[in-house]
């Protein structure tokens, strides 16, 4: 983008609204080819204007005091230029007008500024992942304007629907630091997202008159959730492990595709978090990091095992944890390495043994689906009915089902 602009100022007279020979003047500033007109305020006899030297004809007093007065709204206007550009500000018509005409009871909030109202006034209700992560996209946006605009800052009324897509243009073309790959289209999305909710804050609490916003749409794509199959489900839990760092890490993520325990929340369980249900059976009863929803699961006999096998782990006794602390970057890493020998040539992370409990574990076997979205914490069904779109065996079954009660014979083959 380029870092310098074009500037020009031009005075004219409005002479469709000419009224006793009179017409009303008006300056016209335009900046890179965006044009204002301003007031001022002034009507001027059409017979004496000159529209090529763009002042009044004549010697006279009357002429000398309105080419006066025209010489000084150019020297000011142009001042207004030159201070704005000393000053490394964003320009445009509008912010010139608004310097010109010195508003000094109107407050021109920047993107610092609501960034720095919104952190302040919000990160105490969200979980700190998501105060995170609206860090990460706040760096992303002041990155982006010193790139593109080669500015520190920018006032919220200058933003716009251009804007909105050069951010976004910025975005997928970016390549991190820490990552190999240029963003994801639904990362993207994800970060003019929390600029969208920040710039919806300023526009309730009336920083801003318009949203611009209005006309954008995110353009998400559906993700595949990965899961592991019975089948691969039955080799991890069978492959035989020497070491004790891969086994634990095995283990634990084996208790999560019986529970649905995401790493966060399996990080704090505790013994208090094991309880006697309803049924007088073992449950685990917690809340989840992530929403602070309620999570009742009540334990199959391989989670129960697992619990019984390392609550009492010198590991799990230091922290006061039902299994030993790791980090979720290390967990992940291991799970690289169990992959390969259990013969999964999908890409193992922890998560996946949530999607793994969702699908092959309970909706598969039968499980309604408002039961599984109760015991993954989910606060609404469509989150969970993600799960049922990739499990086409489940799709099967159920016709299966439907085939026997109506009691119909149906032949697969090609009819004669």
């Amino acid at each position: 983008m380029r870092s310098t602009t074009t500037f020009s100022i031009l005075f004219w007279i409005y002479a469709k609204r000419t009224k006793n020979n009179l017409a009303p003047l008006y300056a016209r500033i335009t900046v890179d080819g965006k044009k204002l007109n301003i007031s001022l305020k002034r009507r001027i006899d059409i017979q004496l204007w000159n529209p090529q030297k763009q002042r009044i004809k004549g010697t006279g007093k009357n002429a000398r005091d309105h080419n006066q007065y025209l010489d000084e709204v150019h020297s000011n206007l142009f001042q207004c230029y030159q201070e704005l550009r000393a000053e490394g500000r964003r320009i445009t018509p509008q912010i010139i007008k608004s310097k010109f005409v010195g508003d000094a009871k109107v407050v021109h909030y920047t993107i610092k500024d609501i960034i720095e109202y919104h952190n302040a006034k919000m990160f105490h209700k969200l979980h700190h992942n998501t105060s995170r992560l609206y860090l990460i996209s706040q760096k992303y946006i002041l990155l982006f304007l010193k790139k593109e605009y080669k500015m520190d800052n920018i006032e919220l009324s200058e933003l716009d629907y251009q804007f909105i897509l050069n951010f976004e243009n910025f975005l997928r073309g970016h390549t991190p630091r820490h990552y190999q790959k240029k963003i994801g289209n639904n990362a993207v999305m994800k970060h003019i997202q929390r600029l969208r909710r920040m710039v919806t804050l300023a526009y309730q609490i009336e920083w801003i008159d318009k949203d611009p916003f209005r006309k954008f749409k995110q353009k998400l794509v559906p993700t595949h959730r990965g899961f592991l199959t019975a089948k691969e489900l039955k080799d991890l839990e069978e492959l035989n492990i020497d070491s004790e760092r891969l086994k634990t890490v095995r283990d634990m993520f084996i208790f999560s595709c019986y529970t649905g325990i995401s790493y966060a929340d399996l990080m704090l369980l505790t013994k208090q978090s094991v309880v006697l249900g309803v049924d007088e059976s073992y449950w685990i009863i917690t809340k989840r990091q992530k929403t602070g929803n309620a999570v009742k699961i009540p334990l199959l006999s391989k989670a129960l095992d697992l619990i019984r096998c390392y609550m009492d782990d010198k590991r799990s006794v230091i922290n006061g944890t039902l299994f030993p602390k790791i980090s979720n970057q290390k967990l992940n890493a291991y799970l690289k390495e169990i992959a390969q020998p259990a013969g999964i040539q999908k890409n193992l992370t922890f998560h996946m043994a949530r999607h793994t409990f969702a699908t092959t574990v309970t909706l598969t076997n039968g499980v309604p689906i408002e039961t599984i979205s109760k015991m993954l914490g989910h606060t609404k069904l469509a989150t969970t009915q993600i799960y049922a779109k990739v499990i086409e065996r489940k799709v099967s079954d159920d016709m299966q089902l439907l085939r026997e009660k109506l009691e119909v014979d149906i032949e697969v083959g090609v009819p004669d």
